[in-house]
């Protein structure tokens, strides 16, 4: 029997789910009248894809695949023997799969535990009739990713298989109601079928996907999302980069990321950012565009012209004028979503924007600048539609803030497209005057003096280190050092502060992983030692699944596979919600319902006694093959910030929740993930990798950031200053803590390049935390702090934060 909180938030999550679904294609054959005899085929119908794998796993009570939630929406399946004899063909492919990659872990000499990290099967070749019966039939085609893997550009990983071709054709033909269903956390190339008459992309939802499908075909709910990154051909993709090197990846195409790729070069995808249809139409058109000072408001008219209700996403873009930088062709500047309208009712949209928000870099000024000339504001609802509803007019360049280039160089020149704006304003448009001085101008202070807590220049060097990393036990060696005490108060938490300063008054603070949710032990009991997980592994099950016998003796052997409970003792719960991955959320474009969530999760971080969340992850989805995608938001730096922001807001409304923005930053590939070097030029660092972390920290003031595993020209992120405290502390005003990701030993791939992070390095960059925790990390940190004042008093300056942080979120 469930308790009251999951029914309330599994309502919530299916109730809402559909928002992040998009339609792609459409013969307005859906939503059915009724459920009936339905023909399910495809990868996913009993094995439906929740979420990511590693550290997107959440352990729910429960998961409802697609073949159960049209069975409990009175659906009457047909295909029963083929899902069955696909099971079989499924079952051999897998054990087919792992045993070669336990053989090539072997081959490599590689950490077994870490090779295996995030490896999906891709999907198999097989040839079964199809024989279902009904009007109705639905192919589920899945793409699963992860933590510790990218995607590749194969069949059966981006690219579809020819059987998956040939039975999504045939089907199309055969039935006359098809929808093409995608149950995946990214892009796929649907080249092969981009002309079927319904497609669906379900993204991955959570415990309750395969209920929230049947909603969407019977029109209990409809699809109203619109996609945050761009989806086409394979080869349509920009080359002007590298990805997925072992050790230096360049980002040559520079700001030209995504729909700013494809604009600016005036290449048509096959479905544009943006994009998304209804089950319902739309008609849009611009109103009016005024300017108050640096305020830019469009007016945009909604009408709903079709026969269901439904909502529309009003998108605003700026064209900047051509300058001495070169500019992508239109930024996304602002966005908003309108109410359910029903049809023939109108809603006029008012969205805003700060035109200084969409200042270039100036590497060579070291500024934010808005160059002179016109700013073209256009209006529509995709990238790829849109009309001009005004022109503003700056008569001078004006610097918005005056930096410095804190990052390094990246050893190349950016890809710089040439102007290509030339079109004449259509006579409807405004045209609108800013004057120079209406734009707000700022110079920033670096290094700001600060006095640390003086309860913290009481401690020994000793305890400053201790505050400086996670919780361990200092007598523990090896292994067990590193992950054999992450948590000892939550049952499945990912770590903690130390609790070992008790006597100083000071607390400590507990985490929990899971970008969906928490990720916690289901079950579990509580004795002298601590909270302990009952038969459930601290691994995700994803990687678990990929182990030889040796390798699961080793896990069970040092206790990483849960507890048994003594007899007698008490089981407790801890279930948690697994809420849609962030692109599903992020393709909702309403941050209302993203903050909706983010409550969600943090009234389970107060039951369960968590008080930082690990989430939300903000990375921008430079190639759709990076493994991790599925948890960050988009290609776009606006709203993958504005998202995080509402998510934010939504945790830190409770009391001693906070969230983790993380991995600060240019985390774009899973490839060495531990010692890959981003090489990334100052200005498309600044207007693409780490904008949405700096509109975040501006409107929702999260309490934790989190760095990234790799370096960033050259340096690791955790040890980098510039990052830390010129741009994050300084330009961000971020007040809050800093932590590591899980630094493991020997997690750097052998032959690497670069060296893994030192955690003594860390301390000294400004990096308030690093975790885990372990014995070599005390160490490391503790050798610093003794070899000067100075990096005595940044330890003290570390620490402070810790303790403020810990009593913000202890105070109740």
């Amino acid at each position: 029997m469930m308790f009251e909180y999951e029914s309330q938030h599994l309502n919530l999550v299916r109730s809402t789910a559909g928002e992040c679904t998009v339609l792609l294609k459409s013969n307005g054959h859906f939503p059915l009248k009724e459920a009936g005899r339905i023909a399910l085929y495809g990868s996913d119908i009993r094995h439906t894809v929740k979420g990511g794998t590693g550290s997107g796993e959440v352990n729910s009570r429960f998961t409802v695949n697609i073949e159960e939630g049209l069975k409990n929406a009175g659906f009457t399946v047909t295909t029963a023997a083929w899902l069955d004899s696909y099971d079989q063909i499924r079952e051999q492919a897998k054990k087919a799969f792992i045993k070669s990659l336990r053989a090539e872990a072997k081959e490599k000499h590689e950490n077994p535990l870490l090779y295996t990290l995030g490896r999906i099967p891709p999907e198999p070749e097989y040839d079964l009739p199809l024989s279902g019966e009904g009007d109705t039939a639905v192919y589920v085609l899945a793409r699963a990713s992860g933590e510790g893997m990218d995607r590749k550009p194969v069949k059966g990983d981006v690219k579809l298989t020819d059987t998956e071709v040939r039975d999504i054709r045939r089907l199309d033909e055969t039935f006359a109601n098809f929808m093409l269903v995608l149950n995946t956390g990214g892009p796929v190339d649907l080249s092969p079928v981009c002309d079927i008459s319904n497609i669906l992309v379900l993204s991955q939802l959570g415990v309750v996907s395969g209920d929230v499908l049947a909603d969407l075909l019977l029109g209990r709910q409809y699809p109203s999302g619109r996609l945050t990154a761009t989806w086409t051909a394979w080869e349509d993709y920009s080359a002007l980069g590298s990805f997925g090197e072992t050790d230096d990846t360049l980002y040559k195409e520079g700001i030209y990321v995504g729909y700013r790729f494809f604009d600016t070069a005036g290449k048509k995808p096959l479905f544009p950012f943006g994009y998304g249809l209804s089950y319902t139409v739309f008609s849009v058109s611009p109103v009016n565009v005024t300017a108050d000072k640096n305020i830019i408001t469009a007016e945009v008219r909604v009408t709903n012209t079709g026969n269901m209700p439904g909502r529309e996403v009003v998108q605003v873009y700026v064209s900047p004028p051509a300058g001495e930088l070169d500019k992508a062709y239109q930024d996304l500047a602002a966005y908003a979503k309108t109410k359910e309208l029903q049809p023939g009712e109108t809603e006029t949209v008012s969205v805003s924007f700060a035109l200084d928000s969409l200042a270039s870099y100036s590497e060579k000024a070291a500024a934010y600048i808005l160059e002179k000339g016109d700013y073209l504001i256009r209006t529509g609802t995709s990238s790829a539609d849109t009309v001009t509803a005004a022109a503003v007019t700056l008569a001078e360049t004006v610097i918005t803030l005056q930096a410095k280039n804190v990052l390094g160089s990246c050893g190349f020149e950016d890809h710089r497209f040439e102007p290509v704006r030339d079109e004449r304003l259509p006579e409807t448009a405004v045209r609108l005057a800013i004057r120079a001085e209406d734009i707000p101008s700022h110079t920033v202070a670096y290094d700001p003096v600060s006095v640390p807590d003086p309860s913290i220049q009481l401690l020994s060097d000793e305890e400053l280190a201790l505050l400086n990393i996670g919780a361990h036990d200092p007598k523990a060696k090896g292994f067990m050092s590193v992950v054999g005490n992450a948590a000892t108060h939550i049952a499945g938490g990912a770590g903690e502060t130390t609790s070992l300063l008790s006597d100083r008054g000071i607390g400590f603070l507990t985490m929990s992983d899971g970008p969906a949710g928490l990720r916690l032990a289901k079950e579990y009991f509580e004795d002298a030692k601590g909270a302990h997980g009952i038969n459930q592994s601290m691994i995700p099950a994803s990687m678990l699944e990929n182990m030889s016998r040796p390798m699961l003796f080793l896990i069970n052997l040092l206790g990483l596979n849960g507890a048994k409970a003594p007899r007698g003792a008490e089981i407790k719960y801890q279930y948690a919600t697994m809420i849609p991955v962030g692109t599903a959320i992020a393709q909702s474009w309403n941050d209302d319902l993203a903050e909706q969530y983010g409550d969600l999760v943090a009234d389970e971080m107060e039951r369960f006694g968590v008080n930082l969340w690990l989430a939300p992850a903000l990375n921008i989805h430079r190639s759709i093959l990076c493994g991790r995608n599925f948890e960050y938001y988009s290609e776009d730096p606006l709203i993958s910030g504005k998202l995080a922001a509402a998510v934010t807001r939504g945790v830190q409304k409770h009391p001693g929740c906070s969230v983790t923005i993380k991995h600060y930053a240019a985390n774009n590939q899973e490839t060495n993930r531990y010692a890959s070097n981003s090489c990334v030029s100052e200005r498309a660092m600044r207007e693409i990798y780490l904008k949405g972390f700096g509109i975040c920290v501006r409107e929702s003031s999260p309490r934790a950031f989190m760095t990234s595993y790799n370096l960033l020209n050259g340096t690791h992120t955790s040890e980098h200053r510039g990052l830390l405290e010129d741009i994050l502390r300084s330009e961000f005003r971020f007040t809050g803590v800093v932590m590591t990701d899980w630094l493991i030993a020997g997690t750097v791939k052998k032959g690497s390049k670069y060296r893994a992070a030192d955690p003594g390095e860390i301390a000294m960059a400004g990096g308030d935390l690093v975790m885990p925790g372990a014995r070599a990390d005390y160490e490391s940190v503790l050798a610093k702090i003794k070899l000067s004042g100075e990096n005595r008093l940044q330890a003290e300056h570390n620490a402070a934060r810790l303790l403020n942080l810990i009593r913000i979120l202890k105070q109740n």
